[in-house]
């Protein structure tokens, strides 16, 4: 019996899981999901916890429900991976020997790498909203808010979702206009980059929207300390920003159990072909999802594009033939921008975001780069869509490559 192996059931692993224990013969091949715990939760909703769209425990559900048979799930914690050995041992001194592995093991926040943040005024006056813990203490500082200095802040990429801290900055300010505080308010978006995104195009336009609505950027900020009595964060610079309220995003890095394989870089991040998503180093070892040191986003749309290609090239390995360089960075993000609007943006390795209509060329019934309530309301259909057909490893209307169909160039 040939043995495959996922690291990781989130979002990524568990596709992969069910994809391909559908697409192998099971008389042939064993499909095994590795996680640490039996708690999936559903991070995009992290977000709205804060603001009481959602509870914490709406957003939680069984990882071992949504592997679905032939393939079985494995409650347990990894401890190290050897790759030579192709074993992975687990917390406990169990070994899980492997043909095919493919680690889906996700990013991980880390505020204890940014000196004072967890120190005095952790969960006070300082807060993260990636974890259950943080979005519900920060969903009470803000119903106990009464106005002053709030600053959304991210540390370094790459971090999940990277539209998400602007997404919050856009929220708390039509959260503060609706409770009658904004002009008791100062919102200030520090970040390492020189404007809000990435990408240029987007960029541009989010820092539109962000002076219309009154929000300040501190660019090129990297921070290097918080000071939590003085309620201030200092760069590397030499620059300080001051709170009240600071709503920060920490340091991500790759999972621990892997520092020691060889399948990574430094920061934990699986080092494969951004085509294949094969690991450069050795062949039988696939990555996917957040895992991987492919420069795009961490995103649950990537990982979705991803694994249409992976599923496609671990079958074509399994039957001695190669793999097709068919992944092109493709990431797709609804920006929530308050007041029951949000941007979709649409890019890939090598092309900006683009007006135009998504995903049916002239149709949508989304619009790209533009504020709309169906943009919005896209986003929280997304959920259903997330529990129901994209876990499961059910096919969705949206071709893993991004098309330029229904999409203009700006002059």
């Amino acid at each position: 019996m040939n043995r495959l192996l996922v690291l990781g059931a989130g979002t990524a692993g568990t596709m992969m899981a069910n994809k391909l224990a559908r697409r192998l013969d099971p008389a042939q091949w064993e499909v095994t999901v590795v996680d640490r715990d039996d708690a999936h939760v559903y991070q995009p909703g992290l977000l709205f916890v804060p603001f009481g769209t959602y509870t914490p425990e709406s957003l939680v559900r069984s990882r071992r429900a949504y592997v679905l048979p032939p393939a079985r799930y494995v409650d347990a914690s990894v401890e190290a991976v050897d790759p030579v050995a192709r074993s992975v041992r687990l917390v406990g001194g169990e070994s899980l020997a492997y043909d095919v592995l493919i680690v889906a093991t996700g990013s991980h926040v880390h505020p204890e790498r940014t000196p004072g943040l967890t120190g005095e005024g952790w969960y006070e006056t300082a807060f993260d909203f990636y974890t259950l813990a943080g979005a519900s203490a920060l969903a009470l500082a803000l119903e106990s808010f009464d106005g002053g200095r709030l600053v959304v802040h991210f540390a370094d990429l790459p971090i999940k979702c990277p539209v998400a801290p602007l997404e919050f900055a856009f929220l708390a300010e039509a959260h503060l206009r609706a409770r009658g505080l904004r002009d008791k308010s100062e919102i200030v978006y520090a970040t390492p980059l020189s404007g809000p995104f990435t990408k240029p195009v987007a960029s541009a336009a989010l820092a539109e929207l962000f002076a219309a609505r009154g929000i300040q950027v501190e660019p090129d900020f990297a921070v290097e300390s918080v000071d939590g009595a003085a309620r201030s964060m200092r760069s590397y610079d030499g620059r300080s920003v001051d709170y009240d309220l600071l709503v920060t995003v920490p340091l991500h890095g790759g999972a621990s159990a892997l520092l020691s394989s060889g399948l990574t870089d430094e920061d934990g991040w699986v080092r494969v072909d951004k085509h294949t998503l094969r690991s450069v180093v050795y062949p039988e070892v696939w990555a996917i999802g957040d895992a991987t040191d492919v420069p795009t986003s961490k995103a649950g749309s990537v990982a979705h594009f991803e694994s249409e290609v992976l599923t496609e090239n671990i079958v074509r390995a399994v039957r001695g033939r190669d793999p097709l360089p068919d992944f092109d960075g493709h990431a797709n993000c609804f920006v929530e921008t308050g007041d029951g609007k949000a941007i979709l943006i649409d890019f890939n390795y090598e092309t900006e975001p683009l007006p135009g209509a998504f995903p049916l060329p002239g149709v949508g019934p989304f619009s790209l780069l533009a504020e709309t309530h169906r943009n919005h309301w896209g986003k929280l259909a997304f959920r259903w869509m997330y529990w129901n057909v994209l876990l499961a490893g059910d096919e969705l209307p949206i071709d893993h490559r991004m098309l330029m169909a229904g999409k203009r160039r700006a002059a």
